[in-house]
C-alpha cells in the first residue's frame, strides 16, 4: 500500500496578543476605557474597532461608521 504524502508546514506561529495596558487611560486616580461597551450585553463587554464598523464579539451587535 503507497504511503500518504505529508502536510507541508510547521506548527502554528503565536500571534502577538494585545496589551490590556493598551484599552485603558489612567488620568490621576481615574481609569477609563478606551472602547465603547455593547448597548445590548451591558457594561464589562467592549466593541471591537475596525475599519469602518464597531462590534461586538458577544452578540453580534454593529454599528457602522459613516464615510
Amino acid at each position: 500500500m503507497a504511503e500518504k504524502p505529508k502536510a507541508k508546514g510547521g506548527p502554528p506561529k503565536k500571534k502577538a496578543s494585545r496589551k490590556l495596558s493598551a484599552l485603558y487611560t489612567v488620568s490621576g486616580e481615574r481609569i477609563e476605557c478606551k472602547n465603547k461597551s455593547c448597548p445590548k450585553c451591558g457594561a464589562g463587554t467592549f466593541l471591537g474597532i475596525h475599519n469602518d464598523r464597531v462590534v461586538c464579539g458577544k452578540c453580534a451587535y454593529v454599528e457602522f461608521s459613516k464615510k
